[in-house]
C-alpha cells in the first residue's frame, strides 16, 4: 500500500469512473476518496445509470455542512488533488500553496466561436492561463484539450493524454470473435442518446446506402432521446423496419451484451463530444469500431486501419466507404476486432491508468520524465 493520499473532485460518480476509483483504493486503501458535488441528475438515472452515492470511497460533499467541510479539507491537505467538473473553489488555496495539482477536462472549445468570445477567454483566465506556472497539470479526457491549452497559454508541457476507462469484464476472446463469425448477416450497432450532436440520421443515410447496393446487414440503435420517435417514424416511411431496430434503455451490463453480438459498432457524434466512453466499452466488446475523427477518444483509442477505421464527418462516402470495406472483408473484420480489444485490455483501462498515474506523480515531484510514449499519462 503507498502512503500517499489523493482526492478526486468531480460533479457525481457514474459507472465509467468506478473502475480508475477501485484500481486507486487498491494502491491508496483510505488515502483515495471520490468528492461529488452534486447528486447524479435524474435523466442519467432514466438511461439506466445508478446511483453510486454509497460507494465506500465516496464523500458527498453537497449532502451537509460536514461534508462540505471535510471535502473542503481534502481539498487543501491531500497530497495530490484530481479536479474533473467541479468548482474552482476546491482547489484555490492548494494552488495559492504550489501543491500538486491535476485538471481533468475535455475540449474547452466545443464551438469554434468560442476561441473568439471575451467571456470564453476570461473563464479560461481565471481556471487556467493564470495558473500556468504553479503545479498545476492538464489530464486530457479528449485529444482536442491539449491544442485547447496550448491556444490559451496554459499548461505548458503539462498536458497528458487521458480519458475515461470504464468497466472491463474479462472475455473468452477467441469463442466470442467465433460467435461472430457465426452472424447470419454482419450486425452493427449503435449506442447513444438521439440528440443532434450524435448524428443518427447518419446511420439512417448509411443504411439507405447499403440496401440500395443489396448488402445484407442489421442495424441495431439502442437510446433514448428527443429525437427517436422522429427517427422511428422516418425509418418507416423509408421501409428500412427490417434493417434497423430501435431498443433500449438498457443498463449497462444489458448494453455489453449487445456488444458482444455486433461486428461493426458505429460512432458517429460530432466535436460536441466530449470523450465518448461508448467507444472504450464497444472495443473491449471486440467491435469493429468505424468513428469519427472529431470525438475526443478516437485519436487516442484508434489508429486507423490497424485497430479500427476512422472516417470524416465532411468527407463524401467516407462513413460508407468505412462500414463497406470492413462488411466486404471478413479477415480486415477480425483484425480491427482483436486489435481493438487488445488495446483495451493492454493499455487503456483502470489498472493501467491508475499505475501510471502514480508514477507521474512520483516523476513530477522528482522533477523526471515518466517515459510514456503512448496511453494514459504520456505526453500530449
Amino acid at each position: 500500500m503507498i502512503d500517499m493520499t489523493v482526492t478526486f473532485f468531480s460533479n457525481f460518480l457514474v459507472h465509467h469512473q468506478v473502475p480508475f476509483c477501485e484500481a486507486m483504493v487498491h494502491r491508496l486503501g483510505d488515502g483515495f476518496r471520490f468528492v461529488a458535488t452534486e447528486p447524479i441528475p435524474q435523466d442519467r438515472l432514466n438511461m439506466g445509470y445508478k446511483n453510486l452515492e454509497n460507494a465506500p470511497y465516496a464523500l458527498n460533499a453537497y449532502k451537509s455542512d460536514e461534508a462540505y467541510s471535510e471535502a473542503m479539507r481534502l481539498a487543501s491537505e491531500s497530497n495530490v488533488v484530481i479536479l474533473g467538473s467541479a468548482p474552482q473553489a476546491f482547489i484555490e488555496k492548494r494552488l495559492a500553496d504550489n501543491k500538486l495539482t491535476f485538471r481533468y477536462s475535455e475540449r474547452f472549445f466545443k464551438k469554434f466561436r468560442w476561441r473568439f468570445d471575451p467571456r470564453a477567454w476570461k473563464v479560461r483566465w481565471r481556471q487556467d492561463t493564470r495558473y500556468r506556472k504553479k503545479n498545476l497539470h492538464m489530464l486530457c479526457a479528449s485529444a482536442y484539450t491539449a491544442p485547447d491549452c496550448r491556444f490559451i497559454f496554459a499548461y505548458p508541457h503539462k498536458t497528458y493524454k487521458w480519458g475515461y476507462f470504464p468497466p472491463m469484464e474479462s472475455i473468452d476472446f477467441p469463442s466470442l470473435q467465433k460467435a461472430k463469425e457465426q452472424n447470419r448477416v454482419i450486425k452493427l450497432l449503435w449506442v447513444s442518446r438521439f440528440i443532434p450532436l450524435k448524428h443518427p440520421e447518419e446511420v439512417i443515410a448509411l443504411a439507405q446506402k447499403l440496401k440500395s447496393d443489396r448488402l445484407p446487414f442489421e442495424i441495431e440503435m439502442i437510446g433514448v432521446g428527443e429525437l427517436r420517435q422522429e427517427y422511428e417514424e422516418k425509418v418507416k416511411a423509408l421501409g428500412l423496419e427490417s434493417s434497423i431496430s430501435f431498443k433500449g434503455p438498457f443498463e449497462p451490463a444489458k448494453v455489453l451484451e449487445h456488444m458482444r453480438g455486433a461486428d461493426i459498432f458505429l460512432f458517429t457524434s460530432d466535436k460536441n463530444e466530449g470523450w465518448g466512453a461508448v467507444m472504450n466499452e464497444a472495443m473491449s466488446s471486440a467491435c469493429a469500431v468505424v468513428a469519427c475523427r472529431e470525438i475526443g477518444s478516437v485519436p487516442y483509442l484508434i489508429k486507423h486501419g490497424e485497430n479500427g477505421m476512422i472516417y470524416r464527418k465532411h468527407g463524401k462516402n467516407s462513413l460508407y466507404d468505412c462500414v463497406t470495406a470492413l462488411m466486404r472483408d471478413s479477415s480486415l473484420r477480425a483484425k480491427m476486432q482483436k486489435r481493438a480489444y487488445e488495446t483495451i485490455r493492454d493499455v487503456w483501462n483502470a489498472e493501467t491508468a491508475a499505475k501510471r498515474l502514480l508514477h507521474l506523480i512520483d516523476c513530477i515531484n522528482k522533477g523526471e520524465e515518466a517515459g510514456y510514449d503512448f496511453g494514459p499519462c504520456s505526453r500530449d
